[in-house]
């Protein structure tokens, strides 16, 4: 089980990060991801973690200011989101596959969280 936190209205400019708490024993051993969709367009991926955190992918929309991470030991991930933009604006979700490679293809991840809102008001 997923359950994404943090999400929120923020100005442009302005920072939000956001939590994913995983459950179970073997959090170690998902790729982690992050999608968000935004009314009435498809979920877009943003970013994704392999299992130690040494390795991680952005969506060119967000290289360079969003940083995704993980902390094995808290079954946690996140995303910290930095200069945040108006077309950031969307639903964030948390989603893990087990397997080795990093996906950027939402299908990949057979787990996905409720969601967290994320509104960047101009």
């Amino acid at each position: 089980q997923l359950v994404e936190s943090g999400g929120g209205l923020v100005q442009a400019g302005g920072s939000l990060r956001l939590s994913c708490a995983a459950s179970g024993r073997t959090f170690s051993t998902y790729v982690m991801g992050w999608f968000r969709q935004a009314p009435g367009k498809e979920r877009e991926f943003v970013a994704t973690i392999s299992w130690s955190g040494g390795s991680t992918y952005y969506a060119d929309s967000v290289k360079g200011r969003f940083t995704i991470s993980r902390d094995n030991a808290k079954n946690m991930a996140y995303l910290q989101m930095n200069s945040l933009k108006p077309e950031d604006t969307a639903t964030y979700y948390c989603a893990a596959r087990r397997a080795e490679r990093l996906a950027t293809t939402s299908g990949l991840y057979a787990y996905w969280g409720q969601g967290t809102q994320v509104t960047v008001s101009s």
